[in-house]
């Protein structure tokens, strides 16, 4: 039971499988894989042709990705390797010939053919790159670790797409069936005898019990059936390398499961004790006994409890405990594992090149070398390009070089401006722009720019307007102040061209002109004009861009006399000699393939062996061509785990991670070099220490143009030792190549700084990732050139991403299976988990201008959501190791710690109140009357033809409107109708099913006056009768209704064919129908006995789903209009415009019952009027001159959206609201700050005074609690730290800083209302600033639950809640939401100090994670943001996966970039890993007339499988 070390970590992994290696198997294994490396003996065939390959592959040529033994081998195949080798695209092949011996024997002439390759953009052909990432040794690694994982199964989800995004694959592919839903038979890899299920960590009664549901098998047998189908075979697969991961670095299982501080050890559970939990019920749950209201068939289910039983596994030994400071979530940092390798050699000693022999005919500067050659041998050939099919298609002799150099010379100097102003000056910069094909026209140019002293920028050829990388060239040519290119005629013809035939200025580049330097174009220069040649100087010879990691470009200068060197020093090492030919494949703008091609031919040439070289450091090391064939190159077979720490380990090759270099030669001549840790202080590394490896030599780059900071850490190191002494007095240069130098002085790079990724503290490299990545069956699914490894930084740590182009005729299924051995693969080998694998279709990823992959291109694409990927799989549940440890609940302050003057641990208690109703003097009426209908009477005898109430068309006029007699006498008849025709006592309860309008009022104080409760009930949407009648029918029969009333048109609605087929049209209740009112009046009018009496009912359905009716009393109602006419000053004078659902709430209020307390006029809007003219609700405050409107966030969303672009339209209507002065949005949660902003913000131009815009807060228990009201200070925004939030805690931060939420108070505290602040569990009071649940004190509070459907067990304290300690009298009720009171500076209307009212999210809406409380609406937040195109999002739990859907608009195409960028910003703000990702089509999620998101109805039509995803990323 004890916790293994890490030695023996794959052994308690890896039990003994059957069919494991034998020793024989062993063996065979090893010599098979040994032998490719034993020396060779020499072939025959062409052993004369060439000494020794250039191999030259950017960076860290000789690794053992190539194919082993360098011998000799025939020249084509060499050509073929080599092309293979290097990084470039395809591009034609040019020879060079050196001085004068003509007399070439024809085999030396052979022409090189490789097989293929086009002009010189084009896809490589399938044999390309290879050598450059394969080695057998590499390939039988990565078979081993596969094999391993084959031998257990597992299921994991595949992802779900819909039909348009699935290319060509079978139905099943992404519906697995449910055979693979995740049964328990994986349990007994571990080893326990029942098979129960493994997970000790406590969870294990709820996975019991859902594992139950869906087998619907009392004990879990295992009942995953074997011949997989569909989806799962791939998925078991992946999950093997879920269950098998074996990263060093331990970290916490992921959110599923509960943490208990055990190890992983085997218990049997007595089988009784799982099936004790009850499933929580939603809906009709209970029809079917499954798990949260799931249906047994649910294919959406069942892929998440695959994934939940993959997640449920203990893959690495749980955190070590250490105490979280309660205040701040800590991120779990990487702890060193203490067996680690550490470096132990001594410190290194600078290698020293030979000396650099100085021959004494050897020219003093490259152009005097020309001016030799082109004189003293002009009809030899210089160079010899090649076409396709190996025929020499133009040789440039040294005569031509030397007289067209000079003409392009005279040219740039004389022919560009004026002879006063020339355009181009000695050491002005010059960008050359030519083909791959053309490298003689280059040459020239070159030259010619030398010759003349001015300074060339070889670069690409820009293809179109929008290359990937073209605008940073771009930049440095601006930055290089280039304002002349030199080019071919053939590439002039080529570029893209203005219809007037300008060259259009390609993006970001600077104005250039455009200059061909064909010597037909060209004047010729006058006899006695003769270019300057001086010797070599610290003059700049030339520009090298080079590519950074992040995608810029810098340019890394040359002077004259390191050209010089380099040179020379090349030619030393290399032997060169006259008449001697080279073949270059390479790219002649850049690195090796300039200097050996256009550079050296001066001097003398020949073939080389595998060099390293850098834009900075220019050839760092290079191996001496031999003599002797026989003799090996040095190679070391390194431990990939050591390498990942920075040291050198040797390894046996039968190991599975091992990776085996080659020297890459040795020092260059007269140069000196060490390596040096490669962050921080450069220090020199031990023996056994990998190092960035830096040289200091006279032939180096000397900056990086214009850039002086970089230039200092880059091009003038000084090495120290661990003493801190300088190793020399000169500077070095950092080349950017890892690795360490060898015995014997051999130099040896493991891989390129640019492609160093540090995950938790270990280094690997991409290229071993990538090589690891094409090992696993790669012809098949992958392009082989065309795959991208980069790392992006989540939550404080670097991510692996690896990004490959898919085979278009491989099929989902396919590729998933890829994919999942891939992750096996690279998870054995490097120990290192991967945050994201996403495939994109053939050839869509940015080319660089030779054909390879803009590394930086394609991260940017993938971290702005524009990679649009095929398929993608993400595993942040195995990669996340850092998340903070789940949090502990703190025994609370108990009674003890409040002293005298309600002081909790020094704090204000928190609570506030608003006005007191008796103190206020005013000459309210309405008071002296107890019942609303009372004062309807009075009102229609003192004041009969006032006009209560307007309602507006969608056109803006009157619809109808009424005065107090009419609403009087029209209620009367009402209330006849009720008595007569409805046969109703006092007391009964009548359904009320009007839209929104006059009727709907006239009828609810007809019930009042025949004594009958009334339920307002939105009628059903004719268009959605199956969704929407079911609901009337709800409420309908839980509120008891004894009779239902409505218009004709609805009557008619309910009795038609559809309404049958979605209900059962017989259990109506009678159904009065109030367009045919008698015309008589009742004997009486009924007066209530007694205040406390059922005035009437309010029915909501709360976002959670559930349908909560409360009882409104005659003395609540009355209170409740009372409050609110002081609240906001509303007298008969006044209008006031609401445009609200009047069907619960304070929209009900609002629109029924104030005007008739009050006597003001209510101008009614139906807020679905506004879907067919947004502007009515403006219009018609601006038209009444409205200072009161009240709205809801649906209404004030449909404006900011709809009206956005037509302020200026409306402005010149005269639409002007500088009237109002409380717009006042209607609403049940907390204010959504950002919207009422951007309303503001976008109306401000109108007049509308910002302060104006507010909200309000009521719940179930009080209708509304806050109001903004017209006297009393502005709504005031705190920001609150998110973190502490989540730890129930307020933290007050400045605006703007990390993890800051803000917060704006919801309106003023109602007359009457007094508020406090308790702890929902043990219902203590709070202090000031403290988080806890908002109780209320109030006459306008409802008198209790009329019923609730949906979860029977809910509290009845919810309205009759005492304080544990404190004062214990007062009863509260219960709001159900979080938030806290703030004292601040502000006086109130009465001169006290005003108190705030934060309100921070619903208890039942909050979702508990890691042990932390999380707000929806924060989450959702943060998605909307992390792409354009998401235009909605809602986020749930099930089993403790977080579930997050999002509704997209955009192509499909779009769907699966959201999947990363969604994990990642959950991640990085909320700490939360997230399980399910959902793309939908706009106006799947649900929402209410409140506006509010109804997530429980999302989450049971997600898991009954009805949304119609687009697709389904199941996270891993």
């Amino acid at each position: 039971g004890a916790e293994p070390t890490v030695r023996d970590h794959s052994e308690c992994l890896f039990p003994s499988l059957p069919g494991d290696i034998t020793q024989k198997g062993y063996e065979k294994k090893r010599s098979k894989l040994i032998g490719a490396y034993l020396p060779q003996p020499p072939t025959a065939n062409g052993a004369a042709v060439v000494r020794c390959r250039l191999q030259h592959s950017e960076g860290a040529p000789g690794r053992a990705l190539h194919s082993g033994n360098i011998g000799v081998c025939d020249i084509r195949e060499a050509a073929v390797r080599e092309r293979a080798a290097s990084t470039a695209g395809n591009r034609p092949l040019f020879y060079f010939r050196f001085g004068v011996d003509q007399a070439l024997p024809p085999e030396r002439r052979a022409p090189v053919t490789p097989a293929s390759s086009t002009r010189y953009h084009r896809r490589r052909s399938s044999g390309s790159r290879d050598e450059r990432y394969r080695s057998d040794v590499h390939t039988e690694a990565v078979q081993a670790a596969l094999a391993k994982h084959k031998e257990r199964k597992m299921a994991v989800p595949m992802p779900s797409k819909r039909r348009s995004l699935v290319v060509q694959t079978s139905m099943d592919a992404y519906t697995p069936p449910d055979t693979s839903s995740g049964s328990e038979d994986e349990g007994s890899v571990q080893g326990d005898s029942q098979g129960t299920p493994t997970s000790s960590q406590g969870s294990i009664n709820m996975e019991h019990w859902i594992s139950q549901a869906i087998h619907g098998s009392t004990t879990s047998t295992t009942s995953s059936s074997s011949t997989q189908s569909g989806g799962s075979g791939a998925a078991h697969r992946l999950a093997d390398v879920m269950a098998q991961t074996h990263i060093e670095n331990h970290s916490a299982p992921p959110d599923v499961t509960t943490y208990t501080s055990e190890h992983p050890i085997q218990v049997e559970r007595p089988q009784g004790s799982t099936t004790s939990r009850t499933a929580p019920k939603y809906g009709n749950a209970e029809l079917m006994e499954t798990g949260d209201g799931v249906p047994v068939s649910s294919r959406v289910s069942a892929k998440i409890q695959q994934l939940v039983n993959t997640l449920k596994r203990p893959k690495r030994p749980p955190l070590r405990e250490f105490f979280v400071d309660d205040f701040e979530e800590l991120l779990e940092v990487q702890q060193p594992d203490p067996n680690q390798p550490k470096p132990e050699g001594a410190q290194m000693l600078a290698m020293r090149g030979e000396q650099l022999g100085v021959v004494t005919n050897w020219p003093p500067s490259l152009e005097a070398a020309l001016q030799r050659w082109g004189t003293i041998s002009p009809k030899a050939p210089c160079l010899t390009t090649m076409d396709t099919n190996g025929k020499p298609l133009y040789i440039l002799t040294y005569g031509k070089l030397w007289t067209r150099s000079m003409k392009v010379a005279y040219n740039i100097l004389h022919k560009l401006g004026t002879k006063q102003e020339p355009m181009v000056r000695p050491g002005d910069r010059v960008a050359l722009v030519f083909p791959n094909n053309d490298p003689a026209a280059s040459m020239v140019a070159f030259y010619g720019c030398l010759l003349a002293e001015v300074v060339p920028v070889p670069i690409e050829v820009p293809l179109t307007r929008k290359d990937a990388g073209s605008q940073q060239i771009g930049f440095l040519l601006g930055s290089c102040g280039v304002t002349v290119a030199l080019t071919s005629d053939a590439c002039h013809k080529g570029l893209p061209k203005s219809p007037t035939g300008e060259i259009p200025q390609f993006k970001g580049w600077p104005k250039l002109l455009w200059f061909v330097t064909e010597s037909k174009h060209l004047s010729k220069p006058p006899r006695d004009w003769f270019p300057h040649i001086k010797d070599a100087n610290n003059d700049t010879a030339y520009i090298e861009y080079k590519t950074c990691k992040d995608g810029s470009v810098l340019g890394v200068t040359v002077t004259r006399i390191a050209l010089l060197t380099h040179c020379q020093a090349l030619t030393q090492a290399c032997g060169y000699t006259e008449a001697e030919t080279i073949v270059n494949v390479l790219d002649f703008k850049k690195d090796v393939g300039l200097w050996h091609g256009i550079l050296t031919v001066s001097l003398r040439q020949e073939v080389i062996c595998p060099c390293a070289s850098s834009p900075e450091a220019l050839t760092v090391a290079i191996r001496r061509p031999t003599d002797d064939s026989n003799q090996p190159p040095g190679r070391g077979v390194l431990s990939m785990h050591g390498l990942t720490y920075g040291v050198i380990r040797v390894d046996s090759e039968e190991k599975l991670s091992v990776l085996t270099v080659q020297d890459v030669g040795l020092v260059m001549p007269g140069a000196i070099m060490c390596s040096v840790k490669p962050d921080g202080v450069p220090q020199l590394c031990r023996t056994d220490e990998i190092g960035e490896l830096c040289v200091c030599a006279i032939a180096t780059g000397t900056s990086y143009y214009g850039l002086s900071g970089m230039t200092k850490n880059t091009f003038e190191v000084f090495p120290v030792t661990s003493s801190g002494a300088p190793v020399s007095e000169y500077p070095f240069v950092r080349t950017g190549l890892l690795g360490f130098v060898g015995p014997g002085g051999l130099v040896f790079v493991v891989g390129k700084m640019d492609g160093l990724m540090v995950v938790s503290g270990r280094r690997h490299n991409a290229d071993d990732i990538v090589a690891t990545a094409l090992a696993v069956e790669p012809m098949k699914f992958v392009y082989r050139g065309r795959i991208a490894v980069f790392s992006v930084t989540v939550l404080h740590d670097e991510r692996i991403v690896i990004v490959a182009e898919q085979r278009p005729d491989s099929t989902e299924e396919d590729s998933f299976q890829w994919m999942s051995r891939v992750l096996q693969a690279i998870d054995s080998i490097h120990q290192v988990g991967v945050y994201c694998l996403a495939l994109v279709p053939a050839n869509t990823l940015p080319k660089t201008p030779l054909g390879g992959i803009h590394l930086s291109e394609t991260k940017q694409l993938f971290l702005e959501g524009s990679l649009h990927p095929c398929n993608v799989l993400m595993c942040p549940h195995t990669c996340v190791t850092n998340l903070p440890k789940p949090r502990q609940k703190q025994p609370e302050i108990g009674p003890a710690s409040v002293m005298v003057g309600n002081l909790v641990s020094g704090k204000r208690i928190a609570q506030a109140s608003g006005r007191d109703l008796g103190q206020i003097e005013d000459n309210d009426q309405a008071r002296k009357f107890l019942f609303l209908s009372e004062v309807l009477q009075w009102r229609a005898q003192t004041t009969p033809d006032h006009v209560l109430y307007t309602l507006l068309n969608c056109r803006g006029t009157i619809a109808s409107s009424l005065t107090c007699v009419q609403l009087h006498k029209r209620a009367e008849k009402i209330a006849v109708m009720l008595m007569e025709r409805g046969h109703l006592q006092d007391g009964d309860h009548v359904a009320l099913v009007y839209p929104p309008g006059i009727d709907l009022i006239a009828a609810f104080y007809g019930c009042l006056y025949a004594g009958c409760v009334p339920i307002t009930v939105r009628p059903p949407h004719p268009q959605n009768i199956a969704t929407t009648l079911p609901t009337v029918k709800m409420i309908v029969e839980v509120s008891r209704s004894a009779c239902l009333m409505t218009t004709q048109l609805i009557c008619k609605l309910l009795r038609s064919r559809e309404a049958a087929a979605a209900v059962d049209v017989r259990a109506w209740p009678p159904i009065l129908d109030t367009d045919d009112l008698p015309k008589k009046r009742p004997a009486q009018i009924y007066k209530p006995s007694n205040p406390d009496t059922l005035a009437y009912l309010d029915f909501s359905v709360s976002t959670t789903g559930m349908l909560a009716g409360v009882k409104m009393s005659h003395a609540a109602t009355s209170a409740f209009c009372r409050s609110i006419k002081l609240q906001c000053e509303l007298y008969p004078s006044r209008e006031v415009a609401i445009c609200l659902d009047p069907y619960c709430g304070l929209g009900f209020v609002l629109w029924c019952l104030c005007s008739v307390y009050s006597g003001h006029q209510s101008i009614l809007i139906p807020p679905s009027e506004l879907e067919t003219n947004p502007a009515l609700w403006l219009l018609a405050v601006s038209q009444y001159k409205v200072r009161d409107t009240f709205c809801s966030y649906s209404v004030m969303e449909l404006c900011t959206k709809g009206l956005g672009s037509q302020t200026e339209s409306l402005k010149a209507r005269g639409l002007d609201l500088s009237r109002v002065r409380t717009c006042v949005v209607v609403a049940e949660e907390r204010p959504r700050i950002a919207l009422t902003q951007s309303f503001s913000k976008l109306f401000k131009d109108l007049g509308l005074h910002p302060r104006a815009v507010s909200t309000s807060f009521g719940c179930r228990v009080n209708l509304a609690i806050c109001l903004q009201g017209t006297s009393g200070p502005d709504p005031t925004t705190v920001y609150v730290d998110m973190r502490a939030l989540r730890h129930d805690r307020v933290r007050l931060v400045e605006r703007g800083s990390p993890h800051s939420l803000p917060l704006m108070e919801s309106g003023k505290i109602l007359p009457g209302v007094r508020i406090i602040i308790a702890n929902p569990e043990t219902k203590g009071p709070l202090g000031d600033s403290h988080l806890g649940e908002i109780w209320v004190h109030s006459a306008h509070n409802a008198s209790g639950y009329f019923t609730i459907y949906g979860d029977e067990s809910l509290q009845s304290d919810h309205f009759n809640s005492r304080l544990s300690f404190g004062d214990t009298q007062t009863v509260w009720a219960r709001t159900g939401y979080l938030g806290f009171l703030r004292r601040t500076e502000l006086t109130d209307a009465n001169g006290e100090r005003h108190d705030a009212l934060y309100v921070v999210g619903a208890l039942d809406e909050a979702m508990e994670l890691r042990g932390m409380r999380y707000h929806p609406i924060d989450i959702e937040t943060s998605v909307i943001r992390a792409h354009k195109s998401v235009t909605e999002c809602a986020v749930f739990t099930w089993t403790n996966l977080l579930v997050v859907v999002v509704e997209l608009d955009g192509s499909e195409q779009e769907a699966l970039d959201l999947v990363p960028l969604v994990t990642n910003v959950v991640l990085e703000e909320h700490y939360l890993v997230v399980g399910v990702v959902v793309v939908v089509d706009i106006g799947v999620i649900p929402i209410n007339s409140r506006g509010e998101k109804q997530r429980m109805h999302l989450r049971d039509g997600f898991l009954a499988d009805q949304l119609d995803p687009i697709y389904v990323a199941y996270n891993m």
